[in-house]
């Protein structure tokens, strides 16, 4: 039964993904979109209705998403095969997938408000899904986390009731400067929280505590690029103000996590910093005010991220759930199909010549060359260009180089299910890039730079590669930054002391506070006067009430006398 339920939701959400992709490169050609108002009920003069947006972008989003949910799912049949709780955790994956599809078709800021929370809600039962104490606080601190982005989509709601209308995609022309002013500084800040931007970067490397198929679903094209597509649908509001300060964040996060990547040695945190670092080159590139671009990136990054995490997956598997890149090694001998889809996607995360990321990657630097912006930024994009290549090529000689690492027993085996969902994965990885490129991009543009900054990626590129090969060589690095340099290390591995700042220092804090109320307010006087006077109270005079009421001739007579007594005194 579990058997065919996993195969049947993996077909069907591959039908329906290639038919949504069909449908968004018709739309595309023919620039043609679609708006749905389907009224749900009407009574009187109230009306609840659904609202439907469906063009390129949102038919082409929901079409990948949908295709890597359905690798994900058949690579979840074999990975979580010996888990008691498989088809629970099959129905939370797809309930994960229809937030995030509520998200995509909605041009409606309450119906988006249900696809985000249902994502962070989701996201939660995910990230504790193996429950032990380090779940439960990485699943505490994610959904805390993108609380404070849904608290600002429904102030952003109540802003929009100055339109009458929720539907903001009417208004996004002619909104007074005010309401426009609030509205994306609103927007803005939950997708910071939902895409874990500076200073809510913590709880993207914390909740690779769910399993690794939910990872990959997560970091491809589900949580952490919503806040990315909410700012696309956003972004012809967006490009009426100065928006230097949030590209100043975003350029800083992709360099923070790129350093943080090149000393850490979690297998699957590491990729989460690549996915964190380029979050950050998609939204910095989108406040520079190509939206277009950034979508595109968005889409190619999906594909081949989606596939790195599959195929991490599958060497965790493989090293006995060792996450321990320390403990890999010359492992191109005994899972060689997955290690070549590895270093596939690595290559095209790096911006390999040709590959799906290098279309998405040199197209940005291009644009960032070309635009005009300071030395700083135009620095820090490069240098982060390098860190990634640099961490990519670490990662590589790490897990796949001469050197048998430290494992002594391992259990190496490639199953069909899971290979079957590389291979997919694997060609969209390679071929996408130059399809939507074509597709997207319909008219060239041309752009003429001088030589050096033409090569100025490359440079980058090839810089990076050969920073990586050295920090691979263990005992060289460990010579000459460990010993000598440990709390630069220790600063720059924990993303500048972040998690810190943003988790143990606020709940250190908050812990002492609460044993002091307990102490004071439960447990002492606080309890008799605040919590326990108002029920004595009540109960003194319903009892009272009840002498009253029983009709007692002494108390009629006390009162009759007392109140004789009062009229002759006045």
């Amino acid at each position: 039964m579990n058997v065919s339920l996993y195969k049947t939701w993996s077909f069907i959400l591959l039908f329906f993904g290639l038919l949504c992709m069909f449908f968004g490169f018709m739309f595309l050609l023919d620039d043609y979109s679609l708006f749905f108002d389907w009224e749900v009920l009407t009574l009187n003069s109230s009306c609840l209705s659904m609202s439907i947006y469906l063009d390129w972008m949102s038919l082409l989003f929901m079409g990948s998403v949908l295709l890597i949910s359905s690798m994900v799912i058949l690579y979840s049949f074999s990975y979580m095969s010996a888990d008691l709780f498989k088809v629970r955790f099959l129905y939370i994956v797809l309930l994960f997938v229809l937030s995030m599809m509520f998200l995509i078709i909605s041009p409606n800021l309450v119906s988006i408000l249900l696809g985000w929370d249902g994502l962070g809600l989701v996201s939660y039962c995910l990230v504790i899904y193996y429950q032990n104490f380090k779940s439960y606080n990485a699943g505490m601190l994610t959904i805390l986390s993108n609380r404070i982005g849904d608290v600002s989509i429904l102030i952003g709601i109540a802003w929009l009731f100055n339109m009458g209308c929720w539907n903001y995609i009417y208004y996004l022309s002619f909104m007074s400067n005010t309401i426009s002013s609030w509205l994306i500084c609103l927007m803005i800040l939950s997708a910071f929280t939902k895409s874990a931007q500076i200073p809510f970067s913590s709880w993207l490397p914390a909740a690779m505590a769910a399993p690794t198929p939910v990872s990959a679903l997560v970091h491809s094209s589900t949580l952490v690029t919503a806040g990315v597509y909410l700012l696309i649908r956003f972004s012809n509001l967006m490009n009426l103000f100065n928006l230097d300060l949030f590209l100043l964040v975003s350029c800083l996060t992709m360099f923070m996590s790129g350093l943080a990547a090149n000393f850490e040695y979690d297998l699957k945190k590491i990729i989460a910093l690549s996915t964190l670092s380029q979050l950050g080159l998609m939204l910095s590139i989108l406040f520079m005010g190509f939206n277009v671009h950034a979508y595109f990136h968005m889409l190619i990054h999906a594909f081949f991220k989606a596939l790195m995490f599959l195929c991490a997956g599958l060497i965790i598997h493989c090293m006995s759930d060792c996450q321990d890149i320390r403990y890999m090694g010359y492992l191109i001998n005994s899972i060689p199909f997955t290690c070549s889809c590895f270093c596939i996607s690595n290559l095209s995360l790096c911006g390999f010549p040709f590959l799906s990321g290098f279309y998405s990657k040199d197209l940005v630097l291009e644009q960032l060359s070309y635009s005009f912006n300071n030395l700083y930024i135009f620095m820090l994009f490069y240098f982060s260009v390098g860190l990634t290549v640099c961490y990519s090529f670490r990662l590589i000689y790490f897990c796949m180089s001469g050197t048998s690492g430290l494992m002594l027993t391992s259990n190496y085996i490639e199953k069909g299910e899971m290979i079957y969902s590389l291979i997919l994965l694997t060609m969209l990885s390679i071929i996408s890039g130059s399809v939507f490129s074509w597709l997207i991009h319909s008219f060239p543009t041309f752009m003429c730079f001088p030589l050096h900054l033409k090569l100025l990626p490359l440079f980058f590129v090839g810089l990076g590669a050969w920073l990586g090969y050295s920090l691979s060589l263990l005992s060289l690095y460990d010579n000459i930054f460990g010993l000598l340099h440990n709390y630069l290390i220790e600063f720059m591995s924990q993303m500048w002391f972040m998690p810190n700042f943003s988790t143990y220092m606020v709940y250190n804090k908050m812990l002492i506070y609460s044993k002091m109320s307990s102490s004071f307010m439960d447990s002492s006087w606080g309890e008799y006067i605040i919590s326990g006077l108002l029920p004595s109270l009540m109960i003194y005079f319903s009892s009272l009430y009840s002498y009253y009421e029983a009709n007692n001739i002494k108390v009629y007579l006390i009162s009759f006398v007392i109140m004789f007594l009062f009229v002759m005194m006045i």
